[in-house]
């Protein structure tokens, strides 16, 4: 092409790309549903986030960002102008904050597997800044960690956007490029080449305004303490998918917080394991599959995570996409869906073999695993890692989170509490968002039904509240309605 001619096109690209072209550029403020400087939400259930019992007939006061009271309803005085709403039949619990949380999305996975030229230069996944962040606002999620990046200044600038205004969405706690070792399956993924480079590379994205950093699985333990040393020093933290490293190992260099559960991410018991190097994934389940957490080993485990201080992040949507006779993907995730990406899904789902009972009882034992290092103690965390096969979106994914967790032995309110309270304390945020208390945050789910006694009412989200605005889920889901996997 010629050189001005290229100019003209890219210029042309530019204009229609340009702000005031569109209303959505600048359009956060039009998904809100109740915008007032004070709203009084009354006769309300409150599931405040603390495991507590919930308060029935309660009335929670707004004003501006911030949670003025709340408390009984014939107790609580009503400010005068404010907006009143009556919510009998409703419960409030406080925003969901979602700890492995991604702005991109597997949406051709099997596409790719199949194509003549295969994976070559390895795996690419699509960054979808525009469906993922109204899609975890609409499912009630106002703060998240993404958990590993793929276009960083991409989630930069959402997270600009977001905080002017300018783009709905959650609070965004950035986690920089995946620290990641030599032979990644990924091509938009950097492989490390020493100790050295880790440290440096924490060190800049530190200084891009990135606050997370997650190692990857085929990080060599020497990188993973110098990644670990470089984020500590920046006053961050570092959690991990790891597989050439085992769990002990990471203990041992410092990591902050573990994603998955070891029943899918630590080699430590492979036969024949090489130090530093990823095991074949059928090793990985060989390894767990006779075990329980009754065996010494895994309580030790247990016991050397609570002694350390290291959280864990259940992600157990992600790994029952592989286990037969699951529920599929609701309707609704199908329609957020792009053609290709649900394609690509329902291709993995029909090819899941019914016969193989290895994925259901590492499944079970993953649940199992994560009881009891709660009933330790230990800090466990929730997200639902929107990758994998497809399937699982973000939001919705983060939805059926907390009700697996319920399905793993936890009470509502307990998964509730997970989903909340957890994961600000992980993130340092305990004081201003997590829980309901007056003076705190007014990041608030409102939902229709009562999620302490069906957790599955965790999904009649009826407005969301960021920041004392209410936002419309119903508008924000209706938005990406097949732009999933491609927007």
């Amino acid at each position: 092409m010629h050189t001005t001619a290229r100019w003209v096109s890219c210029a042309a690209l530019a204009a229609c790309a340009a702000p005031g072209s569109g209303a959505e550029l600048s359009d956060a403020a039009s998904y809100l549903s109740i915008r007032a400087p004070s709203v009084v939400l009354r006769h309300v259930e409150i599931i405040d986030g603390t495991g507590a019992a919930p308060r029935l007939d309660q009335t929670l006061v707004i004003a501006g960002e911030r949670i003025a009271a709340v408390g009984p309803d014939a107790g609580t005085a009503i400010p005068a102008g404010a907006l009143v709403r009556d919510y009998s039949g409703y419960a409030v619990l406080p925003g969901l904050v979602g700890m492995h949380d991604h702005l991109f999305y597997t949406a051709s996975r099997d596409t790719q597997r199949n194509s003549p030229g295969g994976l070559e230069p390895g795996f690419v996944v699509n960054e979808i800044p525009y469906s993922a962040p109204r899609l975890y606002l609409a499912a009630g999620v106002t703060t998240l960690r993404t958990t590993g990046s793929i276009e960083p200044y991409a989630d930069l600038k959402v997270r600009s956007r977001i905080e002017a205004g300018a783009l709905p969405g959650p609070h965004l706690d950035l986690t920089a490029p995946y620290l990641e070792g030599a032979g990644t399956f990924f091509a938009q993924m950097h492989e490390l080449q020493g100790p050295e480079e880790a440290g440096r590379f924490v060190d800049y994205w530190a200084a891009t305004g990135m606050t997370s950093f997650k190692a990857y699985m085929n990080i060599t333990r020497a990188e993973l303490a110098a990644a670990a040393a470089a984020a500590h020093r920046h006053g961050l933290k570092i959690t991990a998918h790891l597989c050439s490293v085992s769990w002990p190992e990471a203990i041992a260099a410092g990591i902050d917080d573990l994603e998955h559960g070891p029943v899918y991410t630590d080699s430590e018991f492979v036969a024949n394991r090489r130090p530093d190097h990823c095991p074949e994934s059928s090793a990985m389940n060989a390894s767990w599959s006779p075990k329980s957490v009754a065996d010494a080993d895994v309580a030790g485990l247990i016991r050397t995570l609570v002694a350390h201080h290291v959280a864990v992040t259940s992600t157990l949507p992600v790994f029952e996409l592989g286990v037969p006779a699951r529920p599929p993907a609701q309707r609704r995730a199908l329609e957020a869906m792009a053609s290709a990406a649900r394609d690509s899904y329902l291709t993995f789902r029909g090819l899941i073999d019914p016969a193989n009972p290895t994925p259901a009882k590492l499944f079970r034992l993953e649940m199992d695993f994560e009881r009891a290092f709660a009933a330790a103690g230990g800090l466990l965390l929730a997200g639902p890692d929107p990758t994998g096969a497809g399937g699982v979106l973000p939001g919705f994914g983060d939805q059926r989170e907390i009700e697996l967790l319920v399905e793993a032995g936890f009470t509502p309110l307990q998964a509730i509490q997970i989903g909340t309270q957890n994961g600000a304390r992980f993130l340092g945020r305990e004081q201003d968002i997590g829980t309901i208390a007056a003076g705190k945050r007014a990041d608030l789910v409102l939902l229709r039904g009562d999620p302490a006694a069906h957790i599955e009412d965790l999904e009649n989200v009826a407005v969301v509240f960021k920041d004392g605005q209410g936002y419309d889920p119903a508008r924000l889901i209706e938005a990406v309605r097949g732009q999933v996997g491609i927007r």
